[in-house]
């Protein structure tokens, strides 16, 4: 067989040409041919040769048996050569050009489609087409609640209109890998974008996505209210561990070594950098992060900076009205330098002893989908509430000023905002927001998503209801999706 694969010249169908028709190879010659069109067939009767192996699943077929045969030693190199052939068809967002010409699966060959003469002859008689418009409704659909879900169902409607992961599972991209196929959370993912863009317009039961979920997170199961944050945080581990595959991502624990869809778009770096007081020495760590939870004011931490713009100007897109505070701020406060104490000394490599330092934290490579968590949830030994501040955040966000990158042209004399924003690749736009409404005991969750460039729609739970960016916008917020500008597509 090795040595037949090896020969041949390209792997198409002898007789007929065709690349597709579950094109089998002979494995006693150097023979290709159609399944479908029996080709295959043909050969076997006419040469006497009865194995013949299917190239896009690797099964054997034997033609006195009629029938496929199972052989473990064939299984396992048919495995192998998979991974290595998903392997070079890499998915990589960042090139996009390559990511919209990569969606084959393996052993398929897709040529220009071209009409036949019959729909070319439909299509003259046929001159309207459907088009997408602004108020097509494809893609929006509701989510059964099964005893306090909605922390679920809002999570799940921000994931399925992330635009990048849309267009990942809608094109079929899933290789799944797991024993149990049934088991495997992005198979079920890859099932419940099918049902959100089936078209079909009733509430959908997710049932054995909370089944999957209980099972693999199992902190989460049962019928209590949780945590809309910590549900996300789960739901991406296990996609993660799920969909990375055996040759993408075990080379470490860390995220940033893999390289599965799910770290693709959500995995960014945190970079922190430590500095001693006495010789100015740094000392660099760059962590991977899949959210950024930013502490609010009326919290027991104590907030500052308030950023520059809250008189009234305009800051990051941002309206600010005079003490309102601004997701900016949020950021600001984040990545602000901190001093962090007598009572935390790190020993320094340059004064080899341990000195007082100051810590700053700042995005050292940015995710295409950026997710803010605000800390609305104040959880200590003697206290137990919600922070209700409201929080102004835009419509589009420039991460720039918080970039390392900016940091040190800022060190060095050379920072400059940039002019040009149409070509930046640190702009995002907002997609998706998940509120929560009622007290820490007690409550309900909601989400806003984008259908379309400006049309809004909130989720509460089965009912889908049309909203303006006026409701998104005066929201109060608890989890922000905002979406590389430049990978987005409507």
């Amino acid at each position: 067989c090795v040595i037949s694969l090896f020969q041949a010249k390209s792997c198409i169908c002898h007789m007929c040409g065709a690349h597709l028709n579950r094109l089998h190879s002979c494995l006693y010659c150097v023979f290709f041919g159609c399944f479908t069109k029996k080709h295959i067939h043909e050969h076997a009767k006419t040469k006497r040769h009865n194995l013949a192996i299917d190239l896009l699943y690797g099964g054997i077929y034997c033609f006195m048996c009629q029938d496929y045969i199972y052989d473990k030693d064939m299984e396992q190199i048919a495995k192998e050569e998979q991974r290595k052939a998903w392997k070079l068809q890499a998915f990589t967002p960042t090139v996009v050009s390559h990511y919209q010409c990569t969606m084959t699966g393996i052993g398929e060959k897709y040529s220009t489609w071209e009409p036949t003469k019959r729909e070319l002859e439909l299509l003259r008689h046929n001159p309207k087409r459907r088009k997408i418009t602004t108020n097509c409704t494809i893609g929006l659909r509701g989510l059964i609640n099964l005893g306090n879900t909605c922390f679920m169902n809002c999570i799940v409607q921000a994931l399925t209109h992330t635009p990048l992961l849309r267009d990942f599972f809608l094109s079929d991209r899933h290789k799944c890998e797991m024993q149990s196929p049934s088991s495997c959370l992005v198979c079920e993912m890859s099932t419940l974008f099918q049902e959100f863009y089936s078209g079909h317009r009733s509430p959908h039961i997710p049932y054995r996505l909370l089944h999957l979920v209980w099972t693999h997170a199992r902190h989460l199961a049962g019928y209590e209210q949780q945590d809309a944050h910590e549900f996300l945080i789960a739901a991406l581990d296990v996609l993660h561990r799920h969909c990375k595959g055996d040759d993408n991502g075990k080379k470490a624990n860390n995220p940033n070594h893999c390289n599965c869809i799910i770290d693709q778009i959500f995995t960014g770096g945190l970079q922190s950098d430590v500095t001693c007081q006495v010789c100015h020495g740094v000392s660099t760590t760059i962590d991977p992060f899949w959210d950024i939870s930013l502490d609010l004011p009326g919290s027991s931490t104590p907030f500052w900076p308030l950023s520059p713009g809250s008189d009234g100007s305009v800051v990051n897109g941002e309206s600010h009205v005079s003490g309102t505070t601004t997701l900016t701020d949020c950021l600001r406060r984040f990545t602000r330098p901190e001093h962090l104490g007598s009572s935390a000394k790190i020993k320094c490599s340059g004064c080899h002893s341990y000195q007082e330092s100051t810590k700053q934290l700042t995005m050292k490579k940015l995710p295409i989908v950026a997710c803010f968590h605000l800390k609305r949830f104040e959880h200590s030994a003697k206290l137990r509430r919600k922070i209700t501040t409201y929080v102004s955040f835009p419509l589009e966000l420039d991460m720039t000023p918080f970039m390392a990158s900016s940091k040190e042209s800022r060190m060095n004399g050379q920072y400059q905002q940039p002019t040009d924003s149409l070509n930046n690749d640190n702009k995002y736009s907002l997609f998706a927001v998940v509120n929560h409404q009622g007290t820490l005991e007690s409550g309900h969750y909601t989400s806003f998503i984008r259908q379309h460039k400006d049309q809004w729609f909130k989720c509460d739970d089965a009912i889908i209801t049309k909203a303006s960016i006026k409701d998104v916008l005066d929201s109060e917020g608890y989890l922000l999706f905002y979406h590389k500008q430049f990978l987005e597509y409507e």
